[in-house]
């Protein structure tokens, strides 16, 4: 979608405090458009003492996030740290229709249910990052349903096919004849709507979404409104270092996941990726971070950062003492100890071959996947590596571990 050019307002000094500012704002960020706009937006903001209105929109598609959507809450955060206005939209509505970006088919629609179900865990996560005493908690369904067929017709004659089409994903299925549904095209429009019903002055999002953000300056502009700017953060790569995280990729770190278990995935990235993940997830200055980066090329060990990132992280999603515990169990790892509270399991059928119990344990989704750890020597049992693919425990109480995270106490019985 092409942008048209600047509108014309008002100037306002620029001093040392929007420089500032706008420091935070570019902060590991992809693009921010218009950049010269909001240079004006936050010096009118710094002269008026009016806190702008920052927009970012969540649909609720899945009960739980990934410390990679944690990269725009964080974005927000600052934004609340310099004292404007956070809104925090829950896209009950717009989740009803499914959201087209970056999609190579339909996106099923979800239930009400799910939704709502989804929402209230978005709240409780998203309270981790952003201060929720200070954040504007709205559900786009507000504005979103009182349109009606009257209000939506009016809404969709806003925007012409041809425009529609020049969105790369719905090019690529079109020229590949895959199905696209009328209603997709309704979720760029109701996601600009939001933008209005909401006089947003920045909205911030994922690359993916630059399409969506943009429809809001359009719809802004076309209902007689100052257009919004807009910020896109890249999307975060996962533990591989290559794709983005992803569940479905198995390169995650959730943020309900247990203390040991983020921290150990956070010292697992490479040193190079380190430093993105700092970058986009510490509340670190850019100054202490260049600091940081000043030390490791003189020789500094780099890992004592990771560490200190690693017990920053667990200390965000549960708390200093999970953080520490954390850092003495992956010590205790790396020595080849078993980790302090670990889980504690009854199974039954004893004598069970290896490759039923580690499935049993939770350790693997199925035998084949047991095999596969055993093959690559990655299964020990009491400290002891299994190559035996065949065996049998006998009733007894063993400590199991896959691959260098995953351990388990198992009681098992006859």
């Amino acid at each position: 979608m092409s942008d048209e050019p600047s509108v014309s307002v008002p100037y306002f000094p620029i001093t040392d405090e929007v420089y500032a500012a706008l420091t935070v704002a570019r902060r590991g960020c992809e693009e921010l458009l218009i950049e010269d706009e909001f240079i004006q937006k936050l010096a009118k903001s710094a002269q008026t003492r009016k806190p702008l209105r920052i927009k970012l929109g969540l649909d609720p598609t899945a009960p739980d996030i990934h410390i990679g959507h944690t990269v725009v809450l964080n974005k927000m955060r600052q934004f609340q740290d310099l004292g404007h206005t956070i809104i925090f939209l829950i896209g009950d509505f717009t989740s009803l229709i499914g959201d087209p970006s970056g999609r190579n088919q339909t996106r099923p629609p979800l239930t009400r249910e799910q939704i709502e179900l989804n929402a209230k865990t978005y709240l409780t996560q998203a309270a981790l990052v952003l201060d929720c005493e200070k954040t504007e908690i709205r559900y786009n369904s507000e504005w979103s349903m009182p349109l009606g067929a009257d209000g939506m017709i009016g809404l969709a004659s806003r925007y012409t096919v041809a425009r529609m089409l020049e969105r790369d994903d719905f090019t690529k299925r079109f020229q590949n004849r895959i199905p696209i549904s009328i209603h997709e095209f309704l979720y760029p429009l109701m996601q600009g709507y939001d933008s209005v019903a909401l006089q947003s002055d920045l909205e911030v999002g994922g690359t993916d979404q630059k399409f969506n953000l943009l429809m809001g300056r359009e719809l802004q502009r076309q209902y007689g409104q100052e257009p919004q700017c807009i910020l896109t953060m890249p999307l975060l790569e996962g533990l591989d270092g290559v794709n983005k995280m992803s569940k479905s990729k198995n390169n995650y770190i959730g943020i309900s996941e247990k203390p040991s278990e983020i921290f150990a995935k956070l010292m697992s990235i490479s040193d190079t990726l380190m430093w993105r993940y700092i970058e986009l997830l510490s509340f670190c200055s850019l100054d202490e971070i260049a600091d940081f980066q000043k030390q490791v090329r003189a020789g500094y060990n780099p890992r004592i950062l990771k560490v200190l990132f690693a017990q920053e992280i667990v200390s965000r999603f549960h708390s200093i003492a999970d953080a520490q515990r954390a850092l003495e169990d992956f010590n205790l790892r790396a020595r080849g100890g078993v980790p302090n509270n670990i889980t504690e399991i009854q199974l039954g059928g004893a004598p069970l071959p290896v490759k039923q119990l580690l499935k049993q344990a939770g350790l693997v989704p199925s035998t084949s996947e047991a095999l596969r750890n055993i093959e690559q020597s990655g299964v020990k049992i009491d400290g002891t590596t299994i190559i035996d693919k065949g065996l049998k425990l006998e009733a007894g109480v063993y400590i199991i571990q896959v691959g260098k995270r995953r351990f388990v106490r198992v009681i098992l019985q006859a």
